[in-house]
């Protein structure tokens, strides 16, 4: 199933997503068809420049959304926060799907309303995520900050076009899975659910004030496409180093401009990211109990296993034996 929709400031996605499926909304509640699946979307408004929808559900088919660009420029800032471990596919600029993992937790977007996107979302899978949507000015409100970095300013300001991936942290992730169990029949729950969304923000754009203070680049759906081929050709093999001659040349960019859009959208170096996403997978590996220490490090493509329990602890604060039995 493909739903596709323009993002303009008035589009209220429950309600038109509901007449494409031929369900209701009541009370801000869209129970979905038993024919198409099971679960709900759930909508909660904090006034006209915030509200939150909330997506509990598993479908009989695939889902697909296509977001489209308004034309109208950056009038609202969209938080996208999807917390479970199934794998997700997205997409920007029509391009092919780019797969996040369960070992890869990119999964918090804050973008701008005049990029397109699309997502898909595979069937007989549960759906656990939900959408911010924040007017600028109101999060600047929020913030209340005359000190905010490049990152901040460019979210904040008026007719910018970004993209910000973060990774789901332990505390977001249960955060999420505490407003989802909120009983929306308590007379307070709206107050509740309120400061806890609030909460949620804190975290995202506290994490995000803390990225390195240069100037932000101007980016398009073209360069957000390339940025994810980009993310999937680093952590495709993780035995092998990217080679960043090779990479702008598979984003047809100069390599100071790749190296830029990249770490401003992710927030790492591609280096760094890469030994991240690496220290990851052999922490999986690991926990798992399936392989030995020097079976993670040689597939991680480490022929010297000191040089891998080093970089490992630096990381994970113990080294790959200890951590594998903690």
């Amino acid at each position: 199933m493909i739903f596709s929709f323009s993002a303009t400031p008035d589009f209220d996605f429950m309600t038109y997503f509901a007449r494409h499926i031929g369900a209701t909304v009541n009370d801000n509640l869209l129970v979905i068809p038993e024919y198409l699946g099971e679960g709900s979307i759930s909508k909660l408004d904090f006034g006209p420049d915030f509200k939150i929808t909330i997506h509990r559900y598993q479908l009989k088919e695939d889902l697909v959304i296509k977001r489209n660009t308004s034309g109208q420029g950056n009038d609202l800032i969209t938080v996208f926060l999807y917390s479970n471990e199934q794998p997700l596919g997205i997409a920007y600029n029509d391009d092919p799907y780019v797969q996040f993992s369960q070992r890869e937790d990119s999964a918090i977007q804050v973008t701008s309303n005049d990029l397109s996107s699309t997502i898909r979302f595979p069937a007989n899978h549960s759906i656990h995520y939900m959408v911010v949507a924040i007017k600028p000015q109101y999060l600047t409100s929020l913030l209340a900050s005359n000190q905010l970095n490049s990152t901040l300013q460019t979210i904040t300001g008026s007719g910018n076009s970004f993209l910000y991936f973060e990774q789901m942290t332990a505390e977001t992730k249960l955060l999420l899975k505490n407003l989802s169990t909120v009983d929306m029949q308590d007379n307070l729950s709206h107050f509740y659910m309120q400061i806890k969304v609030q909460e949620l923000l804190y975290l995202i754009f506290h994490k995000l004030s803390t990225r390195e203070n240069t100037p932000q680049q101007h980016i398009n759906n073209a360069d957000a496409a390339r940025l994810l081929h980009i993310r999937n050709e680093i952590i495709r093999d993780l035995s092998v180093p990217p080679v960043l001659r090779e990479l702008a040349q598979i984003a047809a960019m100069s390599e100071t401009k790749l190296k830029q859009l990249f770490k401003q959208a992710f927030g790492a170096t591609i280096y760094n990211y890469y030994q991240q996403a690496r220290m990851e997978e052999a922490a999986f590996l690991l926990k798992q109990g399936k392989h030995s220490v020097a079976e993670v490090g040689y597939e991680m493509g480490f022929s010297n296993l000191s040089h891998f329990s080093r970089v490992f602890e630096k990381h994970y604060g113990l080294n790959p034996k200890k951590f594998s039995y903690s």
